[in-house]
């Protein structure tokens, strides 16, 4: 809830950014970058033995899966944020995410996690002669409980 509300505070701030030489950057919140910087640190030590191309198997509910989850909602957050400000700020933003080479690491991360075959195995896969259901094909519905 609250982070389509912090652009607002960055957007005050917008006029004070002036027609410079260099390419601006503005970084998101502080402490969200370095909670993201800390988690792909520590997931390209699990992943750095794995290809970009070939996938890695996760088991749930262990260490690994936790800072994978841990790192995607981080994710989620910050394109929660994006999506909240305006035009301007999401330039300086993704300046900021460029410079940092934040977005390749979340793309190879995300080629390396992603299975090579996504078959959703919920109850809409029970018909072996209908086509295959996959994650992509399916909506999924994550509630909390």
């Amino acid at each position: 809830r609250l982070m389509p509300e912090l652009p607002k505070f960055d957007d005050e701030d917008l006029k004070s950014y002036g027609d410079d030489e260099e390419e601006l950057a503005l970084s998101p919140p502080a402490a969200l970058m370095s909670i993201l910087a800390t988690q792909e640190l520590l997931l390209e030590n699990i992943l750095e033995c794995i290809p970009v191309g070939e996938f890695a198997v996760i088991q749930p509910l262990s260490d690994e899966f936790c800072l994978v989850l841990g790192y995607l909602l981080t994710w989620k957050l910050t394109l929660a944020f994006f999506k909240a400000a305006s035009s301007q700020l999401r330039v300086l933003y993704s300046q900021y995410l460029r410079r940092t080479k934040s977005l390749n690491k979340l793309l190879y991360h995300l080629f390396r996690l992603m299975p090579e075959n996504p078959v959703f195995s919920g109850p809409a896969s029970e018909v072996p002669n209908k086509d295959t259901k996959t994650f992509f094909t399916e909506e999924l519905h994550l509630d909390v409980k």
